[in-house]
């Protein structure tokens, strides 16, 4: 039986419940060669249930290795992380790996499904891993591969799916065990303009009707229109946090 995580209580961020994720002055360095480099300058921020979160930067900007820590992906060398009022630098190995496989969806851009595997067996694996059995995983397998519209592809292999079928499948997989918060990193990098449309707006459409909170690590300036909130981020810090509604874009152009 898997052991069930409680919250840090002396570690909490402040006691309001309606942030599921919570960064307080996160630091990365790491050394490369003689040099240190600082990935990450000390980043706050607050994330709330359910927002449709867009962390948005240029290579190099500290995106992806901010996009990690949220993920329990890697460590960072300062500051805290909270998910649902937990302080994941103060899980075991075991508890960490529950909780990522609990309360954490992962999208990427390269899909990472297994080739091996059909659409099913790539949704169900997280169930398997989580504890469910195949009375249980397998309808929800299939219910999960049909909201993403591929109720009819359940016993197809990646190799026999389009790009954005792929990501469909992994868009589902990341959904498997009903998690608090799904993290995409680049979700439509390697899709063409239409399918990363569909894929945006299909990861609206999820966040919408699950209450699933989305946090995407992106590129992608037609991610803006399906976001609560977009973060961002230069040079390992937040640059500006901006709210959708107050933006002014107009064609080809984002007003500062």
């Amino acid at each position: 039986m898997a052991r069930k995580l409680k919250p840090v209580v002396s570690k909490k961020p402040s006691g309001r419940s309606e942030y599921t994720v919570v960064c307080r002055d996160v630091k990365k360095e790491y050394s490369l060669g003689t040099q240190m480099v600082h990935a990450l300058r000390g980043v706050s921020l607050e994330i709330k249930r359910g927002e449709y979160i867009s962390i948005m930067g240029p290579s190099g900007s500290g995106k992806s290795t901010l996009f990690n820590m949220i993920g329990g992906l890697d460590h960072p060398s300062g500051g805290k992380v909270f998910i649902d009022e937990v302080d994941i630098a103060q899980l075991d190995p075991y508890e960490l790996a529950w909780l990522r496989c609990r309360k954490i969806g992962y999208i990427f851009q390269t899909f990472n499904l297994i080739p091996v595997m059909t659409a099913l067996e790539n949704v169900t694996l997280p169930m398997i891993f989580a504890g469910l059995t195949p009375d249980d995983y397998l309808p929800k397998g299939a219910a999960v591969l049909k909201q993403v519209g591929l109720g009819d592809r359940l016993h197809h292999k990646p190799t026999e799916l389009s790009g954005g079928q792929q990501q469909r499948v992994a868009i589902a997989r990341s959904l498997a065990n009903d998690p608090a918060i799904v993290l995409a990193d680049e979700p439509t990098g390697n899709l063409d303009l239409k399918t990363g449309r569909e894929i945006i707006n299909l990861l609206r459409t999820l966040n919408k009707k699950k209450g699933v909170t989305i946090i995407s690590a992106t590129h992608d300036l037609k991610m803006i229109d399906v976001s609560d909130r977009i973060f961002w981020i230069r040079d390992g810090a937040i640059a500006k946090v901006e709210e959708r509604g107050k933006m002014k874009i107009s064609v080809g152009a984002i007003a500062e």
